[in-house]
């Protein structure tokens, strides 16, 4: 026998290794589906993808990027979003998708003790991104399902150190126009960051915009993020940024992962940055067709069907009458369509819908109508 042999125990340990007990209590985040029940694939309505598809410029770049160690601080790229938005390079971070920027505001600015509030029906991560860092999640009550700045105001105390507001918010599609905005990061201490999640934000219309950019750089305690996952149609890349104070910034640098951005992301981000045409039209098709998809569901009210306002790329649909979401969701499933049903979050009696092709969206509204038609 070795004298590395004896030192081993002769007994198993008296247990595993155990998880944080504020990571024990996290619920793992559940991404749409894609599949139905009996694994078929499912034309896909329940992620919040662009149904355009990618830029081809993006395309054309991702085949001519080298598979190298990337950038780590995504210089060009951040530099064109900085030239793109108004900005100072200096104050841009990148992030592995918006997802990581979020956790790692919540990381570097609260723990163990503190609050992090946001609203209810707001994005999944934002109460795993709390619990991640050992802080407690403070939930607001919603105002019909959007944002109340009142509320989220109301929960603020001396333990407050991070406050979440997504616009347009996810899974709702409600909006909060620019002066709510101000008003919520004016009734803030100055010791709370404020984080605004602007994920949907290219599909809002520039006259409507919530001046989240400008709040971020005029004050040291706002940091906006946005990401190129939806309107982009860079999903898959996983590419997202934030824009803040300098002191914000290197707080996200310092704890961001290394090469947290690939070469092909970035070179693909670049060039999908640049092609506008792609981006308005993607806006366009966007727009038209979730109103065309909300006024056939409009239709459908007497049926006990009610369509949220959205200014995102999908509808949040809330089953009130004899037709449940549940048994929609199913019946779509059986049509070939598969879209986000979240009891997880509060809302058994609703369906997320992402805006598709107009061919999609018609099947959609012509099986609820025919489902609900069905349940009277």
């Amino acid at each position: 026998m070795t004298d590395s042999q004896t030192l081993r125990p002769t007994t198993a340990p008296h247990g595993a290794p155990q998880p944080k007990p504020w990571i024990d209590a996290i619920h793992a985040y559940v991404p749409g589906k894609s599949k139905g029940k009996d694994g078929k694939p499912l034309i896909k309505l329940s992620a919040n993808e662009n149904p355009l598809g990618t830029s081809p410029a993006a395309l054309e770049a991702r085949a001519q990027a080298p598979a190298l160690y990337p950038d780590p601080d995504s210089t060009a790229l951040r530099a064109a979003i900085a030239a793109k938005h108004g900005l100072d390079a200096a104050r841009v971070v990148m992030g592995t998708g918006s997802d990581e920027l979020l956790n790692l505001a919540a990381q570097g600015y609260a723990g163990l003790g503190d609050d992090v509030i946001y609203v209810r029906y707001g994005f999944s991560v934002y109460d795993i991104a709390a619990r991640r860092c050992g802080a407690t999640p403070v939930v607001a009550p919603d105002a019909d399902y959007g944002t109340d700045v009142d509320a989220l105001l109301a929960l603020v105390t001396e333990k407050t150190r991070v406050v979440f507001v997504a616009n347009p918010n996810n899974p709702t599609g409600s909006y909060l126009p620019g002066g709510e905005i101000a008003r919520l990061h004016a009734g803030l201490p100055s010791d709370v960051l404020l984080v605004l999640d602007q994920a949907y934000g290219e599909y809002v219309a520039p006259e409507d915009d919530d001046g989240s950019l400008a709040l971020a750089a005029a004050h040291d305690n706002v940091l906006v993020t946005r990401t190129f996952s939806k309107i982009f149609g860079l999903a898959g890349e996983r590419i997202g940024w934030a824009t803040g104070a300098p002191g914000i910034v290197a707080t996200l640098n310092r704890i961001r992962g290394p090469f947290n951005v690939s070469a092909t992301g970035q070179a693909m981000a670049l060039a999908a940055l640049a092609d506008e045409a792609f981006v308005e039209a993607s806006r366009v098709h966007n727009r038209d067709e979730r109103a065309r998809f909300v006024e056939k569901l409009e239709a459908l009210g007497n049926h006990g069907l009610r369509a949220l306002p959205s200014q995102a790329n999908f509808v949040l649909v809330l089953f009130e009458g004899a037709l449940t979401a549940e048994t929609a969701f199913d019946g779509l499933a059986d049509r070939g369509y598969i879209v986000r049903w979240l009891p997880g979050q509060g809302l058994p009696q609703a369906l997320r819908i992402t805006i598709g092709k107009p061919k999609d969206m018609d099947v959609i509204a012509e099986a609820l109508r025919d489902m609900a038609e069905a349940a009277q």
